[in-house]
């Protein structure tokens, strides 16, 4: 019996890059807002998965 594919990875690490850089134009705009929070964290999140790529 074969052994499953190996998954491929759906985002490389310049789309982190990207993702992270609109977050950041988009972040002052939901500042005030109840997700701000979870999209500064998002934010930071993307930043540690882009060292690791």
């Amino acid at each position: 019996m074969s052994e499953p594919a190996r998954s491929r990875a759906v985002l490389s690490t310049e789309d982190f890059k990207l993702i992270r850089k609109a977050l950041a134009e988009y972040l002052p705009t939901v500042e005030d807002g109840e997700e701000s929070k979870k999209f500064a964290r998002l934010y930071h999140r993307l930043g540690s998965a882009a060292k690791l790529g």
